[in-house]
């Protein structure tokens, strides 16, 4: 029997409406191959999975408010009368409660029927761009190799014609990584306030990096002359992710992303057949909690299994870690990027550790300043 300890924070499910179908290849994906988990199976989520998710995913919160998050795959692979059936679901079984909903998408299947859409019901889009053209279409492409920036472009232009509220989400690697400044000033040409940058890390089965990785020191200098310029200038016109989770570390406040905080475990996913895993990273059988047909949300994301997943973020950490003056702003960040040994050969230590330590060190002033402001 499940242990039921609910966590101190709203509980999260990013649902996959359409698996890992995708009308795109692009080169760092990480979640196109799990399509091999399900050799042979139809990827499209049935109506009566959906309707049990959003059941349960509802009953499952303890707060007044409920986020929904749909993410693929490119979950745009749905027509537009799909969500209308989730929102029509989610009133029936809302009960009072205020429930808001975010589509993670690359762009590139954005009408003008989905943007009307979104703007109706409020819908908070996020939008995959690597930044300007040569940057975006490195990776960025279609299956047949074709570049796939001009119809993002579109999609973006559709979205902000319609008043849709979306934001970016740019993967840094080892490209444009050297270019932190013209990175950001191009979400900034196009009127985006709120970007979320992530570092690619991606290693091969034989544990070495993938030539597109972003490069530890490259990352650390990335964040440093990024956060230069938008302390300079931007603060509070715009958002950038890792600054607002940075901080939140200093002030001792749980950070908006997880990779920053101290313990993982309650973001979990949804497969298009009803399969819970522990984390969107982490869609492996050893990682599989479930199935809505035959547990409930709630008792596979509160179960010993997941406890102890979220709990081994921290309590894995190797000694550096753990005597690292920087721990209380770092935790570790994501464990599957803990692919080094330290120092004394001791394993689990991140890939990113040099970068995030450069930038930590840089930006400590700021951040001690900011802090005493709030306070």
């Amino acid at each position: 029997m499940a242990t039921i300890s609910p966590f101190a924070r709203p509980l999260y499910v990013m649902a996959k409406p359409v698996g890992a179908a995708c009308n795109l290849h692009c080169k760092y994906c990480y979640y196109l191959d799990k399509a091999k988990l399900y050799p042979g199976e139809h990827n499209m989520m049935d109506d009566d999975t959906l309707e049990r998710f959003i059941k349960q995913y509802i009953e499952s919160q303890t707060m007044g408010d409920i986020l929904f998050t749909w993410h693929g795959g490119e979950p745009m692979l749905r027509p537009v009368s799909y969500y209308e059936k989730i929102i029509r679901l989610q009133q029936k079984y809302a009960a009072g409660r205020n429930i808001a909903n975010s589509l993670q998408t690359n762009g590139t299947l954005v009408t003008d029927e989905y943007a009307e859409f979104f703007h109706k019901n409020n819908w908070l889009i996020g939008v995959s761009i690597d930044g300007p053209r040569e940057y975006h279409d490195a990776y960025r492409r279609q299956a047949n190799g074709n570049p796939t920036f001009d119809e993002v472009m579109r999609g973006i232009d559709t979205l902000n014609h319609h008043h849709v509220e979306w934001n970016a989400m740019a993967v840094v690697n080892h490209i444009n990584g050297d270019h932190p400044l013209e990175f950001y000033h191009f979400f900034k040409k196009i009127g985006c306030r709120y970007i979320q940058f992530t570092p690619v890390v991606d290693a091969t089965r034989l544990g070495e990096l993938t030539p597109y990785s972003v490069r530890p020191r490259q990352w650390g200098e990335f964040l440093c002359r990024l956060f230069d310029e938008w302390i300079r200038k931007d603060v509070g016109k715009y958002f950038v992710q890792i600054f607002d989770a940075t901080l939140a570390n200093w002030c001792g406040i749980s950070p908006g992303v997880c990779s920053l905080a101290k313990y993982c475990g309650h973001a979990g996913v949804l497969e298009h057949n009803g399969d819970i895993y522990s984390c969107d990273h982490y869609v492996y059988p050893q990682y599989k909690l479930g199935n809505i047909k035959t547990h409930t949300i709630t008792e596979m994301m509160y179960s010993e299994q997941q406890t102890k997943f979220g709990r081994d973020k921290h309590l894995t950490l190797p000694r550096q870690c753990t005597a690292c003056k920087w721990l209380f702003a770092c935790n570790g960040e994501c464990p599957k990027n803990r692919l080094l040994n330290t120092a004394d050969g001791e394993p689990g230590l991140n890939y990113l550790c040099e970068g995030y330590r450069m930038y930590f060190e840089h930006v400590a002033p700021y951040m001690e300043y900011m802090k005493k402001q709030l306070q």
